[in-house]
Formats: structure tokens, sequence, C-alpha cells
């Protein structure tokens, strides 16, 4: 990711510094990682909220892209403002790529072409990849998890056949990071801080918002 190009919005972090007015202590003093999380419209709340906060708690610097320009409704009606679109930002690398569940959103992140090649390129390229719920489809229709060990939310699993399915409520193989839906999307996000920082990041966290690992 480049320096400057997109300032992350969210009650963690402003103008790029941690906001630690809530008098929480973040585990690290500088931001590390960067993580892309692309938004369609019909996105699951739970799932996408809970990974943002989760990661931006573990300073890492979360880039909201909507498919669309604007706000993004989600699948309960919400309305989200992402920090900006997956045009301005598809030719960036990024550490990882996590990509909420939800219907319509995922068909959507799905027939997205943008998205597709991006994420082929991450892979490719040895980044963390990571879909929680409804979302493993769109790793599969890119040619990304045939044969991995993956997990994903009940009402999909039929559409995963040549995968190794798992009913794990997360499942990590390699640098592929799969979840089964809103339910898990604490663990699915420890998860991916533990991956990308380590145990001790999570348990500082876990200090803050009281969740058990």
């Amino acid at each position: 990711m480049k320096d400057g190009s997109v300032v992350p919005r969210g009650p963690f972090e402003i103008n790029g510094i941690p906001d630690r007015r809530d008098g929480e202590k973040c585990y690290f003093e500088e931001m590390s990682a960067t993580i892309l999380v692309p938004l369609a419209v019909g996105f699951e709340e739970i799932e996408a909220i809970v990974i943002i906060d989760l990661l931006r708690r573990a300073n890492f610097k979360v880039i909201t892209a909507g498919l669309l320009e604007g706000t993004i409704e989600a699948s309960r009606r919400t309305r989200h403002l992402p920090d900006t679109t997956l045009e301005k930002v598809k030719d960036e690398t990024f550490d990882a790529i996590v990509l909420p569940g939800g219907q319509p959103g995922t068909n959507h992140l799905k027939a997205d072409r943008r998205l597709r090649e991006c994420l082929v390129r991450h892979a490719r390229d040895g980044k963390w990849i990571a879909a929680i719920c409804a979302a493993p489809m769109v790793l599969h229709a890119a040619g990304l998890i045939s044969g991995r060990r993956v997990t994903s939310h009940p009402s999909v699993k039929e559409q995963l056949s040549d995968t190794h399915y798992c009913e794990e409520r997360v499942v990590v193989d390699g640098k592929l990071v799969t979840s089964r839906g809103p339910g898990t999307a604490i663990e699915f996000a420890y998860a991916l801080v533990e991956c990308l920082a380590g145990k001790a990041a999570v348990e500082e966290i876990e200090r803050g918002v009281m969740a058990k690992h």
C-alpha cells in the first residue's frame, strides 16, 4: 500500500493516527499490516464491522473499498461509507484481502472482475486471503481454493465440493483463512490478528473487548 493514498475512516484511526481517547492501549505503536476489505451492496454487517473493528484495534491499516461510489447499503439496510472505491485501489498491494459475506453482497463480489484479478494477484504473490460466510464462493470462482482446507456458511457447502471442506468455525490453510458466519466473526478476526501479528496481539485486544479467543 502506498503511503498517503487513502486515509482510513473509523473510530480507531484518525488521519492515519490511532484514536486512543477510549484509553485502550494499542499493542503496536506503529501500523503494520495493510488490509483491504471490499464492500458490496448487501454485505453482512456483523461480519464486516467486526472484522474492521478488531483489525483496527490491532493497529492494522484497514482500507474499506466500495465496489461502487458513495454509501453502500448492507444486507439489513444499514448504510456505510467506505474509505475509498475498489477502482481507486485495485492496483495497490496489501498484506491481506478480507471478504465479508452476506447476500446479495457475496454475489456482487463474485461477479466483479476487478476484485477477482486483485485476489489472484495477491494469492500469487503470497499475500493473505480470507473470507467468511458465503464469501469463500468468491475465492472458489477465482480458482483459489480447489483442494484447499476451507469452511463456509453451511448454505454454500455444496458449491465448494472440490475443496477439502471442514466443519470447524475457523480454518487456516497456509495463507488462506475462512470462517462460517456472523456468529464466528470475532473468532475469524482474532485468527487474522494472530496470523498477522501473533497471539500476544490477540490477548491485548481481548483485554479491551472482553471476548474470548
